[in-house]
């Protein structure tokens, strides 16, 4: 199963799509199963199909060795003239985000982050849009600043990505993928009321809430994964 690090061995892309109906988020599921389960591209080394929860949508976390064969993927003639026109009629967005893993971080007990459908994870997805001399103080508040979620219940991992370039998303960002033990617990964290939040976790809300310029976020459960064979 692909794992998530930070040791800058290769790119990751988030390749999120929204739509308005469940039967359009059905229709993105086969396709990119389809696109997953037959790609032989130069550089590719995995893809994992996320399905949308709270909102619908999907999302495809893509690793790659480098930006240069990702860009060789986009400018092919199947990408540019079969792929985008099918997501196109029916997303209502479509953003590429092309990343590098800035930090992640994992309950203790778990020696690395892990993504597959077989662990059940829920899974949470946020984009942060942030000026560009801020980008790495939002990095920081959203990484090693966090670090009091190890105490919070169903809390598994929490990996921030630097965005380095992008599809659908004009200026720069930042995404946070992190993994919770499931929707109750998720949920819960999220409706602990401000005056009961701890105080780490008051100090760097209001420190992301000061640099971010825009966010939007979309829970998920991982749904097929593949790998390119070494």
């Amino acid at each position: 199963m692909p794992k998530i690090t930070a040791d800058g061995a290769h790119l990751t892309v988030l390749n999120l799509f929204t739509t308005d109906a469940p039967d359009k988020q059905d229709s993105l599921l086969k396709a990119m199963r389809e696109i997953v389960d037959s790609a032989a591209y130069p550089g590719w080394i995995s893809s994992t199909v996320h399905s949308g929860q709270d909102k619908p949508g999907t999302a495809n976390f893509i690793q790659w060795r480098s930006s240069e064969d990702l860009e060789a993927r986009y400018e092919g003639e199947e990408f540019k003239h079969r792929t985008m026109p099918l997501f196109t009629e029916i997303t209502t967005s479509i953003r590429l985000l092309q990343n590098e893993v800035a930090y992640t971080h994992q309950r203790k007990g778990n020696a690395v982050t892990e993504v597959s459908p077989d662990r059940g994870d829920h899974t949470v997805i946020e984009v942060f849009g942030v000026a560009g001399e801020n980008q790495e103080d939002l990095i920081a508040a959203l990484g090693p600043d966090q670090e009091w979620l190890e105490e919070v219940p169903g809390y598994r991992t929490h990996t921030v990505l630097r965005g380095l370039r992008a599809r659908g998303l004009d200026g720069h960002f930042v995404v946070v993928y992190s993994q919770w033990d499931g929707k109750k617990s998720y949920d819960a964290f999220r409706a602990v009321s401000e005056p009961q939040r701890s105080a780490a976790r008051r100090k760097t809300e209001a420190r992301v809430e000061a640099l971010a310029t825009s966010h939007d976020w979309n829970t998920y459960n991982v749904v097929h994964t593949r790998s390119a064979e070494r």
